[in-house]
């Protein structure tokens, strides 16, 4: 596949277009840049000494930097990591593509991967993953991301996933149970409510991104489909969130806004500090990413259980970073040296479980390491499950994730505003959608 061209380029164009990166873009490519041929890459890859460049957004730094570690002491090939600041990273890959000068390898937040897959940033892997002999145990979710019209271009990099995490000592002061989380919605708002009659100065039952796109997608879609709904259809052109589960998700966090359960904070809370107040022990219940266990923990006696539906069920939304290689790579061969031990048990036990992190392989997720928490088992159990969904959308950033979404509107109205508002708030999603 020849993704380097001017043709490619102005395919890379149009969809960083839609991100609002046309400024970024404005370097012109070079014809001439061409993309390695999937077909040149042997099924184990070539490690031969060759420098690897490598790019990563700043989230990931700490489990970036210990596979990288990793793979450079037990290999010839090096790979060069550099770590880009967060809200650098769309601009910097979006000016990289129009110029013909991404990496061997870069990372990608799951939703921006469709985008990025069509606009033809990636080599075909498609022959590659497929001879993997525990292929279909890889987590299809980021797979499936990263497919586009029947060709696998990305593999997982680090997950993250959604669950819910509940204060211990908190609990046990409200007369809770300290060891049972919320299992349906109704107990998820009554354990708030428990938590919030305590009285305790500056704590509260829960917290949640209150004009945070990404916050509510990451933990408030997985409620929906733990309860037999969908947020979109198949094509990601189409919002479905008017649906009664989707209703019962919003009333719940509106009538803990109502009774004053939900910090303050929240409603202006943009994502910036949006899990700061239950690592400090003012929260009693709230979803959070899986990732920031080790982290709370240092602060917390954190208890953890799958995000639940209206009358049960679990879910969460399997984020975190897909990874390919580039169309630009001119050491594909070596460059999936790397993916190919990316997926290996070398990799996933040995460097990612051991750093508490979660693993891409269900046939992985009882380890060693897992073993010794049982926390981070339900975390790899709730990743390895069906109901675990990684949702699809070109135009996802723009629905959802950006500041003054339609979706945040949505949410918004549902929470703080006029609830009535909420067919014209959904069409309005469908619309961005659809574009």
């Amino acid at each position: 596949m020849r993704t380097g061209t001017s043709r490619g380029i102005r395919r890379a164009v149009a969809a960083l277009a839609a991100l609002g990166l046309v400024a970024a873009m404005a370097a012109c490519g070079s014809d001439d840049a061409e993309g390695s041929s999937s077909a040149e890459i042997t099924a184990e890859g070539t490690d031969d000494g060759s420098e690897l460049t490598l790019w990563t957004r700043a989230p990931l730094e700490l489990q970036a930097k210990a596979l990288v570690e990793a793979y450079n002491k037990s290999h010839k090939n090096q790979v060069k990591l550099t770590i880009v600041p967060n809200d650098d990273y769309v601009a910097k890959v979006g000016a990289a593509a129009g110029s013909g000068d991404l990496p061997d390898l870069f990372a990608a937040d799951i939703v921006y991967v469709p985008n990025w897959t069509k606009a033809g940033l990636f080599t075909d892997l498609t022959d590659q993953i497929g001879k993997l002999p525990y292929a279909d145990k890889i987590n299809q979710g980021h797979v499936t991301a990263g497919t586009y019209e029947d060709k696998k271009y990305v593999l997982p990099f680090v997950l993250d996933l959604s669950v819910i995490f509940y204060n211990k000592a908190l609990y046990s002061e409200a007369g809770l149970d300290p060891e049972k989380g919320p299992a349906t919605l109704d107990e998820f708002k009554q354990h708030a409510l428990a938590i919030q009659k305590l009285g305790k100065k500056d704590t509260y039952g829960t917290y949640f991104g209150g004009n945070c796109g990404g916050c509510n997608v990451f933990t408030w879609f997985p409620m929906i489909w733990a309860s037999g709904e969908e947020v979109m259809d198949a094509e990601g052109t189409k919002a479905m969130l008017d649906g009664p589960a989707a209703q019962k998700v919003y009333s719940t966090w509106r009538e803990l806004q109502t009774a004053g359960a939900i910090a303050p904070g929240s409603k202006d809370e943009t994502g910036a500090t949006w899990v700061a107040a239950f690592q400090e022990g003012k929260v009693g219940v709230m979803p959070y990413p899986a990732t920031l266990l080790p982290t709370a923990a240092k602060t917390v006696d954190v208890g953890v259980v799958p995000i639940p539906g209206v009358s049960g069920g679990s879910s969460t939304f399997l984020g975190g970073d897909g990874i390919g290689v580039s169309k630009d790579s001119k050491k594909s061969p070596q460059a999936w040296n790397f993916l190919s031990w990316l997926t290996s048990e070398a990799a996933q036990v040995d460097v990612l479980a051991a750093g508490n992190s979660t693993v891409a392989r269900t046939d992985l997720a009882d380890n060693e390491y897992s073993a010794k928490d049982p926390r981070v088992v339900t975390v790899n159990k709730v990743a390895a499950s069906p109901q675990s969904k990684t949702p699809f959308a070109i135009n996802f950033q723009q629905a959802y994730n950006a500041p003054g979404s339609p979706w945040v509107t949505l949410f918004r109205n549902q929470v703080f505003g006029d609830p009535g508002s909420l067919a014209k708030d959904n069409a309005a999603v469908s619309g961005v959608l659809g574009q």
